[in-house]
C-alpha cells in the first residue's frame, strides 16, 4: 500500500471535518409539551376514565412519516396523547381513532414480535442528545414490545419492566402506558428536559404517523425527537434486581441418558444514575437457539449469530468498532492438543465453560459512554488415548483465561461521536494473549448533510513472539436528498488478526470503493418507494503489490402501493479475481475467471393471510461449465391472529468451481467440483395470549461435493493438471434439528420455558447418495433428544422491601419518602 496516500486521504479528512463542523446549522423545529405532576395514578387498564387524566394535556397533530412524509394525519385516524408523571414514572393514554374498528389488526405474537398489528409506541431520551432513545411498542393485540434506538438503529435484545393495557372500543383503540423511572436513564438534575417522539402504526393502509414530524430526506430518525418539559424533582429508584433461575434438562444421546440440574443468577445494579452492573452468576445457556450450521470450505470460519441473551442485551456499546465476536467467549478452544504416532483424541471439546461475566455501561452527563465487560472461562481438556497401549491422558487445551473490553463513547451534536475501544484476552500460563485497540470517528455536519467517518485499528498477539497489524479506513457521505453519493478507502496488513475476541477474515488489502444512490422521497405514480443502488470497489493485495479485483454492482428495490415489493440487480468483474485466501498459503494466490451475476426478488403483501418471498440469483463464469444458481422460496401463511406457519427453501447448485483441497509434498492442491446444497425450515407458532406461546421450528441441512480432477497450483495462480493424487475427496454433510418450545411470561420479567430438541448430523466422504441412502446414512447415527425445563424469576429490590417490611409502610418503588405519603405509594403499585 501506498501509506503515503493513505496519510494524504486521513488529512483531507480531518480538513473536511473542520469546514463541517463550522458550517451553519439548519434550524429543526422540535415540538414541544408540559407535563403535570399527578397525585393520584391512573389505572393501567385501557380506559382513560381516571382523575389523572381529566386536565392532562394532550399531544395532538401527528403527521405521516410513511409514506406521504409530511402529510397531515387524517381527521378520521385523530391521535391524541395524554402525557402525566408522578414520583414513580410517567404514564401515556394514547386514543387512536379508526372509523372500522372491527377492522383493527391485531394478531398475536410472542413479547419482543410485532406481527400484522396496528401499533402505538413512545420513544423516551432521558438525556435529550437526538442519539440514543430507549423504544416502547404496545400492539393492538397487547403484546409489548421494546428495544433501545442508537442513531436510527434499533437493538431489541433489551428488555425493560413496564406496564401498558389495550381497549378497542366504538371510536377505535386505547393505549395505556406506564413507564418506571427504574427503566429510564436521565441525569441527577431537579429541572429534566427529555426528548420524545410517538408514533402510531395504521397497519391496513400500511401508513405511519410521528407528533414530532420526521425529514426523511436528511438526518437519522433521532434527530427529529420533541421535548418533554414540566418534570422535576424526581429521583431515579434504587435499580437493583435479581434473577434467579432453575433449570433442569434430561439428555439422551448414543443410548446414554443423563440428567443435568443447575442453578444461578443474573443481577442488575444502577450504579448511579447512569451506569448500570449486568452480572451473571453461573450462567445457563442450554436453551438458546441451535445455530444453522453449514459445510464449510472456504478459507475462513463460519461465524455465527449469538443466542445467549447475556451477550445481546445492553451490548450496543460493545459492538462500536466490531471488534467484539462474543462467540469467541466460551467458544472453541484456542488449541489443538500435541499427539504421537500411537496417539489420537477420544474426546475434544467444542467449546469452553464460561465460570461468570459481568458488563457496566451508562452515559454520563456529558454524552460520555463507558463500557466495561470481563468474563472468566474455566480450564479446559482433551482426552487422548494411546491407541497400542489403550492407556489415555488429559491435556489442556484452553486454560484459565479472561476476556476484558474497555470502551469510550464520546457524543456530540446530533449526530456525532468519537470512539476508543479495547479488547484484551489473557490466558493463563504460556497459552496465547492477545490485545486489540480502535480509535473510531464519525462525524455529520450540522446541515445533516454530509458524513465523515475514520478509523484505524491495532492488533497484537502475543504467543512464541508478537505479531502486530493495522487497519483503517476514510470517507466522506452525502446522507441528504434524493441523490446520495460516498467513497472510501480501506486496507488490512498482513498480520492483522483479532481472532482472539473479535472476527477478521480477509487480511493483506487495499479497497477502494465509491457508491451513487437514488431514491423517492415520496410515493410517485404506482409506487410507494425506489432504491437504486450503484456501486464500484477496487481491490489490490498490499504485500507483495498484486491486483486483486474489480467489482461493479447494481441493485434495485420497488414498492407499489399495494405493498408488492421487487428488486434486482447485475454485477460483474471484468477483469477477473487473483484470490489471496483461497490457496491458504501466505503469498500465493488463484486465479479466477471473471464472472457476471444477475439476480431478482419479489415479496407479496405481508398483510394477506399468505404472503410470499422468491429470490432467484445466477452466476456465470467465464469458463466452459462453470456457473452458480441459487433459488430461494418462503411462503408464510396466517390461519389465524393465534397460529401461524413460516416455509423456506434454498437451493444452490454449483458447477466446476475450483477449490482447494490440501497441500500434498508441499504442493498446494486444488480440485475442480460440483456442489450442491439444500436447506429447508419449517416454523410455527401458536400464540394463546400476549403472554404464552408454542413454537417449533425444524431446520434440515443437506450439502454433497463431487469432485472430478486435482490440479496443483502454480506460481503465477494458474492451476495444473495432476494426476498422481487420488485421495477421496468427495463428501455428504447432513445437519437436522428439532426444536418444540413453549414459553409463558407468567410475571413481569420472569419466564418459564419447557424445550424439547432432537439433534442428529452425519458426514460421509461420498456423494451422489440417492435420498433414501442419504436419510438412512442420517438417522443411523445417534441423535440429541433433550427435554429441558427453566424457570426464571424478576426480583425487584424495591418490591423485596415491601415482602420484608409491613407492606403499609414499604416504600416499593424505592423514590424519595418526603414527596408523598407512603400509603398511597402502595396503592399506585397495586392498581399496576
Amino acid at each position: 500500500m501506498n501509506f503515503a496516500l493513505y496519510r494524504l486521504c486521513f488529512t483531507t479528512f480531518l480538513l473536511f471535518n473542520f469546514v463541517a463542523l463550522s458550517q451553519t446549522k439548519d434550524s429543526i423545529p422540535r415540538k414541544k409539551i408540559t407535563i403535570p405532576r399527578i397525585v393520584e395514578a391512573p389505572k393501567i387498564d385501557g380506559v382513560l376514565n381516571d382523575a389523572a387524566w381529566q386536565n392532562a394535556p394532550i399531544a395532538t397533530n401527528f403527521v405521516e412519516r410513511q409514506p406521504n412524509n409530511g402529510k397531515p394525519i387524517p381527521d378520521s385516524l385523530q391521535t391524541d396523547v395524554k402525557i402525566v408523571y408522578d414520583d414513580l414514572g410517567i404514564y401515556f393514554g394514547a386514543t387512536l381513532k379508526d372509523p372500522e374498528p372491527d377492522k383493527i389488526l391485531k394478531e398475536l405474537t410472542e413479547r419482543d414480535g410485532i406481527g400484522n398489528d396496528d401499533f402505538f409506541f413512545v420513544l423516551l431520551n432521558g438525556y435529550n442528545d437526538r442519539q440514543q432513545s430507549l423504544q416502547f411498542i404496545v400492539t393492538a393485540a397487547g403484546v409489548q414490545y421494546d428495544a433501545k434506538m442508537t442513531n436510527g438503529n434499533e437493538d431489541s435484545s433489551w428488555n425493560g419492566i413496564w406496564y401498558s393495557a389495550v381497549k378497542i372500543n366504538e371510536n377505535g383503540w386505547v393505549a395505556e402506558m406506564f413507564i418506571p423511572y427504574s427503566e429510564i436513564r436521565f441525569p441527577n438534575k431537579s429541572v429534566q428536559v427529555w426528548g420524545l417522539n410517538m408514533e402510531r402504526e395504521f397497519r391496513r393502509k400500511r401508513t405511519r404517523y410521528s407528533w414530532s414530524p420526521i425529514d426523511n430526506s436528511k438526518g437519522a430518525y433521532s434527530i427529529y425527537d420533541g421535548e418533554i418539559y414540566g418534570i422535576e424533582n424526581v429521583q431515579a429508584p434504587t435499580r437493583l434486581s435479581f434473577q434467579p433461575y432453575l433449570s433442569a434438562y434430561v439428555n439422551d444421546y448414543d443410548g446414554k441418558t443423563e440428567t443435568i440440574l443447575n442453578g444461578g443468577m443474573d443481577l442488575k445494579y444502577g450504579i448511579n444514575d447512569a451506569f448500570t452492573l449486568d452480572m451473571v452468576l453461573i450462567p445457563d445457556f442450554g436453551q438458546s437457539k441451535f445455530d444453522a450450521e453449514v459445510l464449510n470450505l472456504s478459507a475462513f470460519e463460519t461465524q455465527y449469530e449469538e443466542n445467549r441473551g447475556f451477550f445481546t442485551e445492553g451490548t450496543e456499546l460493545f459492538t462500536k468498532g466490531n471488534l467484539f465476536y462474543s462467540r469467541r467467549v466460551g467458544g472453541n478452544p484456542s488449541k489443538y492438543p500435541n499427539l504421537s504416532e500411537s496417539e489420537e483424541i477420544k474426546n475434544y471439546p467444542t467449546s469452553v465453560a464460561l465460570i461468570n461475566a459481568f458488563k457496566i455501561s451508562g452515559r454520563t452527563d456529558g454524552n460520555l459512554g463507558i463500557g466495561i465487560f470481563n468474563a472468566i472461562t474455566e480450564k479446559t481438556y482433551a482426552e487422548i488415548q494411546d491407541v497400542t497401549t489403550g492407556e489415555t491422558r488429559r491435556e489442556v487445551v484452553e486454560p484459565l483465561a479472561n476476556y476484558n473490553i474497555l470502551v469510550l463513547d464520546q457524543r456530540f451534536g446530533d449526530n456525532s461521536s468519537i470512539s476508543f475501544v479495547n479488547t484484551n484476552v489473557l490466558r493463563e500460563g504460556y497459552f496465547r494473549d492477545a490485545n486489540a485497540s480502535g480509535l473510531y470517528m464519525d462525524l455529520t455536519n450540522k446541515n445533516n448533510t454530509i458524513n465523515y467517518f475514520a478509523n484505524a485499528e491495532g492488533s497484537w498477539v502475543m504467543e512464541d513472539s508478537t505479531k502486530f497489524g493495522m487497519e483503517g479506513n476514510a470517507g466522506i457521505s452525502k446522507i441528504n436528498g434524493s441523490h446520495r453519493l460516498s467513497g472510501e478507502v480501506d486496507f488490512r496488513t498482513q498480520d492483522y488478526d483479532i481472532n482472539d475476541m473479535g472476527y477478521s477474515s480477509e487480511t493483506n488489502y487495499i479497497r477502494y470503493g465509491a457508491y451513487y444512490g437514488y431514491r423517492y422521497l415520496q410515493p410517485k405514480g404506482n409506487l410507494n418507494n425506489l432504491f437504486l443502488n450503484f456501486n464500484v470497489n477496487y481491490t489490490r493485495r498490499l504485500k507483495t503489490d498484486l491486483y486483486s479485483n474489480f467489482l461493479f454492482n447494481f441493485n434495485s428495490s420497488f414498492t407499489t402501493k399495494e405493498y408488492l415489493g421487487f428488486g434486482g440487480g447485475f454485477e460483474m468483474t471484468p477483469f477477473g479475481t487473483n484470490d489471496f485466501y483461497e490457496p491458504r498459503v501466505k503469498g500465493k494466490y488463484l486465479q479466477v475467471p471473471d464472472y457476471y451475476n444477475v439476480w431478482g426478488w419479489f415479496s407479496t403483501d405481508y398483510r394477506k393471510k399468505l404472503a410470499l418471498d422468491v429470490n432467484v440469483d445466477w452466476y456465470k463464469y467465464n469458463e466452459n461449465g462453470r456457473d452458480r444458481f441459487i433459488f430461494e422460496l418462503g411462503p408464510k401463511y396466517r390461519v389465524s391472529d393465534k397460529f401461524k406457519m413460516f416455509f423456506n427453501t434454498a437451493v444452490t447448485f454449483s458447477k466446476n468451481e475450483d477449490g482447494f483441497v490440501g497441500i500434498s509434498n508441499d504442493d498446494i492442491i486444488f480440485g475442480k467440483r460440483d456442489r450442491n446444497t439444500v436447506v429447508n425450515a419449517v416454523e410455527s407458532q401458536y400464540i394463546f395470549n400476549n403472554k404464552m406461546a408454542l413454537n417449533f421450528s425444524f431446520r434440515h441441512y443437506y450439502s454433497e461435493v463431487a469432485y472430478s480432477e486435482f490440479f496443483t497450483l502454480q506460481p503465477n495462480g494458474e492451476l495444473l493438471e495432476n494426476s498422481f493424487y487420488s485421495e477421496n475427496r468427495d463428501a455428504t454433510y447432513n445437519n437436522w434439528n428439532i426444536d418444540l418450545r413453549f414459553s409463558w411470561w407468567f410475571a413481569p420479567g420472569s419466564q418459564l420455558t419447557l424445550l424439547y430438541r432432537n439433534a442428529m448430523e452425519s458426514f460421509v466422504n461420498d456423494s451422489r447418495i440417492n435420498l433414501s441412502n442419504n436419510f438412512n446414512n442420517l438417522f443411523d447415527k445417534p441423535s440429541l433428544n433433550s427435554i429441558s425445563l427453566r424457570v426464571s424469576y424478576y426480583l425487584d429490590y424495591n418490591r423485596i422491601k415491601g415482602w420484608v417490611g409491613n407492606r403499609s409502610k414499604a416504600n416499593p418503588v424505592g423514590f424519595n419518602d418526603s414527596k408523598i405519603p407512603r400509603q398511597r405509594k402502595y396503592d399506585k403499585l397495586k392498581k399496576l
